[in-house]
């Protein structure tokens, strides 16, 4: 196969969002394409039918779609979009002219790794330019465009049905006049910024605001007619504009949703679970203002709420499945009860639970897996669906109302990542069932033309624990023969972990020769509270050994060239990137950290995390002593690594300021050095020309500092 043209980025198509509608027999799915005229991530909507008899049909392609939601009597669908018209669109890089006619175009990822740094989900916003996210509805059985239900001035963020189909619940803001007076000169005269609130900004939302989310409902059988708010249905909290309230509609009339009502809000990232009347009233807190409760889910029975739940002051405690008794009287409520306690394993980013039959299930993060798990109300924890394998990631799953089947999105690095269906009875089984079958090949033309990667995984020992990473190699090279070139890829997190998956990216580097590392370090998760506890709070301990020590394993087994090893790797990839240059400077030829930190006391304040930082460091003015121990800064005198730096203008979680700094002190000591700023990115990849930029300046880098390259030059 050929080498993977990087142009081809505009080619590829990423699945999202997953739903199967209430009798398992569709299922509707959300895939990112890339239009090369206008440089833009196109969110579509697709449903499929699950039997497999026909290819997905698209539903829209012109102005994005997200959340998709059936209605309970299967034939509706709802979704958010922000739209002015659907007209056709034109995506893929092989389609467009040569000379970009302006009225074809008019008309017509990061990798996988890298877009996990985020907080698995989209920041909503406090408003801007353009047409506001709003509620859409196809009727399929009636056929023809969706119709637009929802007309919200700053747009709406999450909704939810009525068990009846008739409602809908709707989470968005709601300014009164003062704050729309100061939403207008700051949006449309680049007025001053003016804020209180302790969480001044927000990655991906900008600067915050003082404007209250409250949950709407509307009526459906009345169209045109006004939302009715819900007045003690209010959000708050530090990271609400990316974390939501999570309205969930329950099957006894009450609306479920997430707030922080604390004194201090913005000083924590507790989030507590509300139920308020769908009628009005008041709303009543069901948990202990202790925990960070997400993804809320009612019982069938109404009798109790599943959620994700987690500590705020014990970072690396695993995210737990706990259920929330949800009894009208409060007298007659129970405590919240954690169901994977025991397990110590966290549940997954994006793990909601789901109920079948009394019973819940959820993706966990286990020994450097995705995997999918049966809780028993009784705390009984079982690993289901083998037939997944360890050689393939699950990204996603959902599962029809009435407990039929279930959908699950597998990312695998020779197949790419599609949707896979398997009846919920056969979930047991230990090989692929007769029911499992696969419903979409949305990237075949990518991997029958290419060279993608294939995986293994690896093992290695580092101060007494045995570890375990993932390698990449082009399928036509034997790793083992011997002296290849090696990138490390660090993942983010750093509590996070790496398992083999299909991504752009390994392949725009496997297909010229490398062999890509994944190290799930001490630190991650995936294997319980201990291992993820080696690193809070000591940064630049357990992560350098254990990356040097997989490295130092793969030269030992003569597999790789330890002149020939460079680093890459976004956020805590990036990051301990700067802890390995300033304390193993012959690790790497050269480093592309990107998006980093490399001085938390000065990053303090600046980027959108303080609250985390305090639960994990302290306060730099009372434990100065910790937040220097973690900043790599301050061994910048012992850097030799030619160091290309990348950041995002507009990234507050890891602010630009960061990355120059580390910049500066490479080239103020006379060490090649190159920064490279995308001036209105925010902490992710941006759209597909920086995508394959990046890509490009990484390639770029490896190629001018790689010992070999220099060698044969040279003669």
């Amino acid at each position: 196969m050929s080498e993977l043209p990087l142009d081809a980025y505009y080619d590829l198509t990423q699945i999202g969002e997953v739903a199967v509608s209430p009798a398992g027999d569709r299922v509707a799915f959300t895939a990112t394409e890339y239009d090369q005229a206008a440089d833009e991530a196109v969110s579509s909507l697709f449903v499929a039918p699950i039997d497999g008899s026909r290819e997905p049909h698209r539903l829209t392609s012109a102005s994005g779609a997200s959340a998709p939601s059936w209605g309970p009597d299967g034939d509706r669908l709802a979704f958010v979009a922000a739209r002015d018209r659907d007209a056709e669109k034109r995506v893929g890089w092989r389609d467009r002219d040569d000379e970009g006619d302006e009225e074809d175009a008019e008309s017509g990822d990061e990798d996988a790794d890298a877009e996990s740094e985020g907080d698995g989900e989209e920041p909503l916003g406090n408003g801007d330019d353009g047409p506001k996210p709003q509620v859409w509805i196809f009727d399929l059985a009636l056929g023809g465009d969706a119709r637009q239900v929802t007309e919200r001035d700053e747009g709406v963020a999450d909704f939810d049905w009525s068990p009846s189909g008739d409602r809908l619940v709707i989470e968005s803001r709601d300014p009164t006049d003062e704050e729309s007076e100061y939403l207008d000169q700051v949006r449309e005269e680049g007025g001053p910024i003016e804020t209180t609130r302790l969480q001044h900004k927000v990655n991906g939302a900008g600067w915050t605001d003082e404007v209250t989310r409250y949950l709407f409902v509307v009526d459906l059988d009345e169209p045109g007619s006004d939302p009715r708010r819900l007045d003690d249905a209010y959000g708050g909290g530090a990271f609400e504009d990316i974390a939501g309230m999570d309205p969930t509609w329950g099957p006894d009339g009450r609306i479920a949703f997430t707030s922080c009502r604390l004194d201090r809000p913005d000083d924590t990232s507790v989030r507590d679970l509300y139920a308020v009347p769908a009628d009005g009233g008041d709303a009543e807190r069901l948990t202990g203002g202790d925990l960070t409760h997400g993804a809320p889910a009612w019982r069938p029975d109404g009798d109790g709420i599943a959620t994700v739940a987690s500590d705020p002051d014990d970072p690396p405690a695993p995210a737990e499945v706990y259920l929330v008794d949800a009894a009208d009287e409060a007298d007659a409520r129970g405590e919240p009860a954690s169901l994977t306690a025991a397990l110590d394993r966290t549940v997954a980013r994006g793990g909601e639970p789901a109920w079948v039959d009394g019973e819940i299930y959820a993706r966990i993060a286990d020994e450097s897996q995705t995997r999918l798990v049966r809780v028993e109300t009784d705390g009984t924890v079982e690993r289901v669906f083998e037939a997944q394998g360890r050689d393939r990631a699950m990204a996603g799953v959902d599962v029809a109302d009435d407990g039929s089947t279930a959908v699950v999105v597998l990312s695998d690095p020779t197949e790419g990542t599609d949707l896979y269906a398997v009846d919920v009875d056969d979930l047991d089984a230990a090989t692929e069932p007769d029911s499992f079958r696969r419903l979409t090949r949305v990237n075949e033309s990518l991997v029958d033309e290419f060279a993608v990667p294939e995986a293994r995984r690896v093992e290695w020992e580092s101060n007494g624990w045995t570890l375990d990473g993932v390698l990449y190699h082009d399928p036509e090279i034997d790793p083992e023969s011997g002296d290849h070139p090696l990138v490390v890829a660090i993942h983010g997190g750093p509590m996070s972990y790496d398992e083999p998956v299909f991504s752009f990216g390994h392949a725009a580097l496997t297909s010229r020769g490398y062999l890509v590392f994944r190290p799930n370090y001490r630190g991650g998760t995936s294997r319980g509270r201990e291992f993820t506890a080696e690193l809070t709070g000591k940064w630049g301990t357990a992560e350098v050994d254990d990356i040097a020590a997989g490295v130092e394993s793969l030269a030992d087994r003569g597999w790789v060239d330890p002149d020939r090893v460079f680093g890459h790797g976004f956020s805590y990839g990036g990051i301990a990137q700067g802890f390995l240059v300033t304390q193993e400077p012959d690790l790497f030829a050269a480093a592309a950290p990107e998006h980093g930190i490399y001085d938390i006391r000065s990053a303090f304040g600046t980027d959108d995390t303080h609250v985390w930082m305090e639960a994990e460091f302290g306060l730099p003015w009372e434990n100065p002593e910790a937040f220097d121990a973690s900043t790599a800064i301050l061994d910048a005198g012992n850097i030799e690594t030619p160091l290309l730096v990348m950041a995002g203008g507009e990234d507050w979680r890891c602010p630009p300021s960061q990355s120059e700094q580390l910049y500066v002190a490479a080239r103020k000591q006379g060490v090649d050095a190159e920064l490279v700023v995308y001036p209105d990115e925010h902490h992710n990849i941006g759209g597909p020309d920086r995508a394959i930029h990046r890509l490009e300046k990484i390639l770029d880098w490896y190629e001018t500092h790689d010992p070999a390259v220099e060698a044969e030059s040279g003669d």
